[in-house]
């Protein structure tokens, strides 16, 4: 079957594109390389930083279980690598793509140097060695990225200039996407990285808020954790399409729901008798205060909603700014249910703590009032159940 190497090229270099693992696209072309071109065997060796060398990525073939891959690593001073990265297929054969047959009969002829002629012989037994009849370097720009290793045709036959041509054509493309993949696959990296630190500071902003408030020990944790047991649960109730991001600024400011409670004094805090008007409303303050905390903070504008609103009430009478019904943010409706729930069955300052049994039912006698009718009906549901 002939094979159009100019089509193959334009699909392979067009599906590349949208591929954004180096592994899987190595794979990809080495697989293409053994089916479509008729190649006993392909392996692909890419530059390993953290190794100091090109680690076996990818072999396809008869050699395939023959060769363990991570664990083959060729050292960036071996020959052959010493061979590609100075371009030395180039000024002696005019081409990347360096053909096992060519390279001996220059070994044997007389026109090459012969330092060149020891280190071309010493490429020539490694590619013996490794059973490769023509290998490809893979630059980017005049960096070596990666080498393929092709092993015989399996018709027998030589490779023509056309094949060699396709191969390194290939290459080329494939060093571009590898590249793109790499960095993709940093910036995920990178935006992971990032992601875990804001979570990590995101839980010691939370524990900087209950080491101040004695009698919340374990507040906001317990807070978050029924929080998100509610909306898993109204996910399947009441058939809403939460996101991962509604999910993740619902755990964010259910965590930092309290934090306006840096400002306010610990001895109103601590307080074991009763609060006068003047201390409740410090306490009131306390969701404007974490606002005022949080709102420089780009990453948390969604979650500062949970923060701002969670002592609305669903019948207008809440706080800070007096919000009804559906004006209340969801996020916030969430937490005030589970807010209230973990303040009235945990010891306070001023009373101790009430039986789980009296607050359910008085959380459900606040349906419409207080709460939010959707959340309340997913939180008795999972109360019932035992997961709260």
């Amino acid at each position: 079957m002939t094979i159009d190497y100019k089509k193959e090229l334009e699909n392979t270099a067009r599906n590349m594109i949208f591929v954004h693992d180096p592994d899987l696209l190595i794979r990809m072309i080495a697989r293409m390389m053994v089916e479509k071109a008729g190649i006993s065997h392909a392996s692909f060796f890419l530059h390993n930083r953290q190794k100091q060398g090109y680690l076996l990525k990818v072999s396809r073939g008869s050699l395939h279980k023959r060769i363990p891959l991570d664990l083959v690593c060729i050292d960036k001073d071996d020959v052959l690598i010493r061979f590609f990265r100075d371009h030395q297929s180039n000024f002696i054969f005019g081409r990347e793509a360096l053909l096992l047959s060519e390279a001996k009969s220059a070994v044997k002829g007389r026109r090459l140097k012969p330092a060149v002629k020891q280190r071309l012989s010493q490429v020539v037994y490694q590619m013996e060695l490794l059973e490769v009849e023509v290998c490809v370097p893979n630059y980017f720009r005049d960096e070596l990225l990666g080498l393929l290793f092709l092993g015989k045709k399996t018709n027998s036959r030589k490779f023509s200039d056309e094949e060699l041509d396709f191969f390194t054509a290939l290459n080329s493309s494939v060093a571009m996407a590898i590249r793109n993949a790499q960095l993709f696959k940093q910036l995920e990296y990178e935006l992971d990285r990032k992601h875990q630190l804001f979570i990590r500071t995101t839980i010691a902003l939370a524990a900087a808020i209950e080491a101040k408030d004695n009698y919340t020990h374990g507040h906001t944790n317990r807070v978050s954790s029924i929080s998100m047991e509610i909306a898993n649960r109204m996910k399947v109730r009441a058939k809403k399409n939460f996101d991962g991001s509604f999910l993740e600024n619902l755990h964010v400011s259910s965590l930092l729901h309290d934090i306006g409670k840096i400002g306010v004094p610990e001895h109103i805090l601590n307080k074991r008798g009763s609060l006068t008007v003047g201390e409740r409303n410090r306490i009131k303050e306390h969701p404007m205060i974490g606002v005022g905390i949080l709102k420089s903070i780009k990453e948390l504008e969604e979650a500062v909603s949970g923060v701002r609103y969670h002592h609305e009430r669903f019948d207008g009478q809440g706080y800070p700014e007096g919000l009804k019904g559906e004006q209340i943010p969801l996020i916030a409706s969430i937490i005030t249910v589970a807010d209230s729930f973990d303040a009235m069955s945990s010891d306070r300052p001023y009373r101790t703590a009430r039986e789980k049994g009296d607050v359910v039912n008085e959380i459900g006698q606040l349906k419409g009032k207080q709460f939010s009718p959707l959340v309340t009906d997913a939180f008795l549901e999972l109360c019932r159940e035992g997961r709260i």
